[in-house]
């Protein structure tokens, strides 16, 4: 028996129209989850910085976070087993993600915030001496708000890690089949998305607020939910509630989206105790400027924050920066040229100039800073750094001044190829609280700058508290004596910002540092603060305070020595 030709021809252009159908499905499935992927990593990165510029343990803070999303991705995905509808679970599942991914930097920052700020209102208006001593509920409660980045990489872990499943039986059931390739297609698919999403990251969203960057995301995040909702409406179970859900999370989205930056900033203030005057994110890092008005017949104080940290404050930081400049300068048989690595304040660049040097050459890694403390700033139609810029005595304009913007590890490489030789070379870096920064107080690191420095000249690098922090300033004396220097001596004076603070200076031959100061009768350049014997006295630590030097290691490039001797040290405060 033959087929009817008509009849043939029928089921060929049935087969057609399923297929185009098919692939019609395919490309919105897939397109959805793409960018769904992208959105996940956002949001991942997201809070893994931001937990990291809240929390200041940087490694920690991203790593951990890093950690838990990935792992309870693995939950969600067990969890997804258990949805009977994976048309309704998917829809659901993307409304959750969008409106958890908008609020959960603002809820954290609300949280900490609020934990940290009430306790200190309460004692102040109650008259409590104390209502956070360890143990107490307050506490407690501050431990909570600091873990809440932790909680909300779980929380979106799990909801994320649940996209995967669901997609691959909403495909199967829109194809009717079961599809070979389906989970390879998928996770090819989603990879991509997540990459695309790591370079939007880096490139646009790492410079915006979190919080409208997270409102960004999640906008996306539920359009593409809507896409999915509009698509397979009649496969949603009771889909009138998630509809009415998408108004109320759009409406979220947008007052997280135009109040939330501000929102940020008035959490910031009352954290910082101190009006925000400035805060950026740039590439690097994030830096805050604040203003205190102590007396209303007295200038306001000014203080430089970078992920947290405190780096200077205009009440106290020429006493930091004398004590950081001048030994090196005097020690120096020279001060025709001059290198500075950090110091994008340009407060030592400051006191350096004073010396009459031909050539100050300072390498910074954020050209935000530089810029922040080189020209007007104007917010809201007002120049808002002009008492910063008449700190720094508009250092950086000085025609003496040359500025290259890099990672000083590779910069310094720059300038051995270019055989240069530097009479005194300061090192005004952070704390080393992150690994990053650990090669830059490395024996390797060290021994690039001994080959760039003068045989007479003197090199000097901020080290730490000595009080809370013994083992990494004694680490960090020991490991400039391993990069070839034959003179290493540490000291230290009251900062008031920061406590007790130390410094190690450095000579390549010769006699030390402090024996070639004890020559001088008079100081050879008066800065209005600094003595001979407030310099000498600095070197003097109290009886048996290197007696553990021993045990002491010195830091490697990749070894993580400092980094781990900071973290633990800072805890545990060890006293002289």
């Amino acid at each position: 028996m033959s087929v009817a030709p008509d009849r043939i021809a029928a089921e060929q252009r049935t087969a057609v129209g399923v297929g185009r159908q098919g692939l019609i499905e395919d490309l919105i499935l897939l397109s959805i989850l793409m960018v769904l992927a992208g959105c996940g990593l956002v949001y991942e990165f997201l809070l893994s910085h931001y937990a990291a510029r809240v929390l200041g343990a940087t490694e920690v803070a991203i790593f951990g976070v890093f950690t838990i999303m990935i792992a309870s991705m693995g939950i969600g995905a067990f969890l997804a087993q258990r949805v009977a509808c994976p048309f309704t679970g998917f829809a659901w599942l993307e409304w959750v993600i969008g409106v958890l991914g908008a609020v959960a930097i603002l809820v954290t920052a609300a949280a900490i915030t609020a934990t940290y700020v009430l306790p200190n209102l309460i004692a102040y208006t109650y008259g409590v001496v104390d209502v956070h001593p360890e143990g107490s509920v307050v506490h407690a409660l501050q431990q909570v708000a600091t873990s809440l980045p932790y909680v909300m990489a779980f929380l979106l872990g799990c909801l994320i890690g649940a996209e995967i499943p669901l997609i691959a039986r909403v495909r199967e059931q829109v194809h009717a089949k079961r599809l070979q390739h389906n989970t390879g297609t998928l996770y090819g698919i989603d990879y991509i998305g997540a990459g695309i999403g790591a370079l939007l990251f880096v490139f646009f969203l790492l410079r915006m607020e979190a919080s409208l960057a997270a409102a960004i995301v999640a906008s996306v995040n539920l359009v593409m939910g809507l896409v999915f909702f509009l698509r397979y409406r009649q496969r949603i179970r009771a889909w009138w509630w998630l509809l009415s859900g998408h108004l109320v999370a759009g409406a979220v989205v947008v007052t997280v989206a135009l109040a939330g930056p501000a929102w940020q900033v008035e959490m910031e203030d009352m954290l910082y105790k101190d009006q925000v005057i400035y805060s950026s994110h740039t590439p690097f890092q994030r830096f805050v400027v604040t203003r205190r008005i102590m007396d209303p017949a007295k200038p306001p104080v000014y203080a430089l924050f970078i992920n947290g940290h405190a780096q200077f404050s205009s009440r106290d930081e020429r006493l930091y920066h004398a004590m950081l400049t001048y030994p090196a300068m005097a020690a120096s048989a020279r001060h025709e040229r001059v290198l500075i690595v950090g110091g994008g304040d340009g407060l030592a660049l400051r006191d350096v100039l004073r010396w009459d040097p031909k050539q100050v050459t300072l390498i910074d890694l954020d050209r935000q800073i530089i810029d922040f403390f080189t020209q007007p700033k104007t917010v809201d139609g007002r120049v808002i750094n002009t008492p910063l810029l008449a700190l720094n005595r508009h250092s950086f304009r000085d025609p003496r001044v040359h500025v290259l913007i890099g990672d000083a590890f590779n910069r310094v490489d720059e300038l051995l190829t270019g055989e240069q030789r530097f009479d005194t070379i300061i090192i005004d870096l952070p704390d080393p609280n992150h690994p990053d920064l650990g090669k830059l107080y490395s024996t390797r690191f060290y021994a690039k700058l001994y080959q760039l420095l003068a045989g007479d000249g003197a090199l000097v690098t901020q080290s730490t508290s000595p009080y809370h922090a013994r083992r990494t300033f004694i680490s960090i004396g020991k490991t400039l004596k391993a990069a070839g220097f034959s003179s290493v001596e540490q000291y230290h004076a009251n900062v008031p910002t920061f406590g007790e603070w130390g410094w190690t200076i450095a000579v390549p031959h010769g006699r030390s540092a402090s024996d070639r100061l004890r020559e001088f009768a008079h100081l050879p350049v008066d800065d209005g603060w600094t003595t001979r014997e407030w310099l000498l006295g600095a070197f003097a630590f109290p009886k048996g305070f290197f007696d553990a030097s021993e045990q002491v290691a010195i830091n490697r490039l990749d070894s993580n020595v400092l980094y781990d001797y900071y973290r633990d040290d800072w805890r545990a405060e060890n006293d002289f």
